[in-house]
C-alpha cells in the first residue's frame, strides 16, 4: 500500500470511528503503521475544580488492540501521578515535543511515572502533543516509542504532524455527538436526534435532509440560511469559509474529504452556533434515496438550558455570586446587563468576574465563558 493510499484510508476511518468508538483500533493500527511507531494514547482532558485534570476518555492501543487492561490501570493508579497531564496542557498547540522534555533533570532519575510506568507502555522514548479541543478541553497525543531505533526520522516527524489536524477534528467531532447522546447512530437515527442540528449534504453539497433542530435554525436565518437547496452562512465572510469547508469535505474525484469546524452566527452576541463538517464514508446505514456524502453537526449554544449556578460554583470552586455572575456570562449576559438584572454597580460585577479569572488563571472573559459553557445541560423535556 502506498503511503497516499494509506493517508487515504486514515481520513476515511477517522470519519466512520467519529461516529462509532469500536472502530478507533483499527484506526489507530493505520496511524502506527503509518508513523512507524509501537501504539499511541489519545485522550480528551478537561480542566477540573482548581485547574485538576479530568480526563474525558483515554484509549491506549498497541498493534491494533486496545489495552483496557492498561487504561484501567492508568485511570485506577497513574492518572493523578501523569506530569505530561499538567504540564502538557502549556505546550503550544500542535507541537510534537519528546516526553523527557516535561521532566526536569532530577525528574528524569527520580519519577515513578517516567522510570517505571513509561516503559510499561513502551512509551519512555515516546513523543506528545497538546491538541485544542471543545470549550474548556483539550486533547493530548502520544505516540509510543518508534518500532525502529531510538529517534523519529523527519519523515515520521512530518507524518504525525500531517495527523494531528485530523485527529483534533475526529476529537472534536466525536464529543460533539457524546455531548447529545448521538454517538453510535445511523444517519437515519441522527435526524431524529433532539440535542444536535444535523444537515446532511450529498456529494454535490446539496442539501438531503435536515432534522427539525437544524431545520429551526435554517429558518430562523440567524447564522445559517438554505438558498436554494445548499447551505451557506448569512455573513459573507463567514460563509466564504463555510463553502472552504464544504469544498474539501466533498472534494471531486473520488478522494476522501477532510473534516472542519468554525463558528457562525452575530458578530458581537453570544453564543454563537458551532458547526462541525465531517464526510461520511462508504458503507454506514443510510435508508435516504440519495446518498448521503457529509454531516453537518450544528451545536446551538442557545438550546441549552439555563445553566445551574450550583453546579457552576461546585465544579468551578467559586462562591455563590461569583458562579451567578459566571452564568450570566455564559448565557450571553454584559457587565451591564447583569449589574441591571442582579440590583449591582458595574464595577462590582467587574470584581467578581476578575476574582472568578484569578482563581483559574485565566485573561479574558471569553476563557470564562468556555469554561462555563460545557457545564449547561439540555432538559430533557424540551423538543
Amino acid at each position: 500500500m502506498s503511503r497516499e493510499d494509506l493517508y487515504q484510508r486514515i481520513l476515511s476511518s477517522l470519519h466512520e470511528t467519529a461516529l462509532e468508538d469500536s472502530h478507533w483500533p483499527e484506526t489507530s493500527a493505520l496511524i502506527d503503521e503509518a508513523c512507524a511507531v509501537k501504539g499511541s494514547a489519545l485522550a480528551a482532558i478537561e480542566a477540573g475544580p482548581r485547574d485538576i485534570p479530568k480526563a474525558l476518555f483515554v484509549w491506549i492501543c498497541s498493534e491494533g488492540q486496545r489495552q483496557t487492561e492498561l487504561e484501567h490501570l492508568y485511570f485506577e493508579r497513574y492518572f493523578s501521578l501523569d506530569q505530561r497531564m499538567v504540564r502538557g496542557r502549556r505546550l503550544p498547540e500542535s507541537q510534537l515535543v519528546h516526553v523527557s522534555s516535561l521532566y526536569t533533570p532530577e525528574e528524569l532519575k527520580t519519577s515513578l511515572f517516567y522510570n517505571e510506568v513509561l516503559p510499561l507502555y513502551n512509551s519512555q522514548n515516546g513523543h506528545c502533543a497538546r491538541l485544542d479541543g471543545l470549550g474548556s478541553s483539550h486533547i493530548g497525543w502520544a505516540v509510543e516509542d518508534p518500532v525502529k531505533g531510538d529517534g523519529l526520522s523527519s519523515a515520521q516527524v512530518q507524518t504525525i504532524n500531517g495527523l494531528m489536524p485530523h485527529l483534533r477534528q475526529f476529537v472534536r467531532v466525536r464529543q460533539a455527538l457524546v455531548d447529545a447522546d448521538a454517538l453510535g447512530s445511523s444517519l437515519a437515527m441522527l435526524l431524529d436526534n433532539t440535542r444536535i442540528g444535523v444537515v446532511q449534504l450529498d456529494r454535490s453539497g446539496r442539501i438531503v435532509e435536515a432534522n427539525d433542530r437544524a431545520g429551526e435554525l435554517l429558518r430562523r436565518g440567524d447564522g445559517l440560511v438554505d438558498r436554494g437547496g445548499s447551505l451557506h452562512a448569512f455573513s459573507p465572510v463567514e460563509d466564504a469559509e463555510l463553502q472552504r469547508l464544504l469544498a474539501r469535505a466533498l472534494p471531486a474525484f473520488g478522494r476522501q474529504g477532510v473534516s472542519g469546524s468554525m463558528v457562525v452566527g452575530h458578530p458581537v452576541l453570544l453564543p454563537r452556533l458551532a458547526l462541525h463538517i465531517s464526510p461520511t464514508v462508504e458503507g454506514q446505514p443510510n435508508v435516504r434515496p440519495r446518498r448521503v456524502a457529509a454531516l453537518v453537526l450544528v451545536v446551538d449554544p442557545a438550546t441549552r438550558m439555563a445553566i445551574d449556578p450550583s453546579l457552576v460554583a461546585a465544579a468551578l470552586g467559586l462562591t455563590k455570586s461569583e458562579s451567578h455572575v459566571a452564568v450570566l456570562l455564559a448565557e450571553g449576559n454584559t457587565i451591564r446587563d447583569i449589574a441591571i438584572t442582579t440590583g449591582r454597580t458595574e464595577s462590582t460585577i467587574r470584581w467578581h468576574v476578575k476574582q472568578i479569572l484569578n482563581k483559574h488563571g485565566l485573561s479574558r472573559q471569553m476563557e470564562l465563558v468556555q469554561l462555563v459553557l460545557p457545564l449547561a445541560i439540555l432538559p430533557k423535556d424540551r423538543p
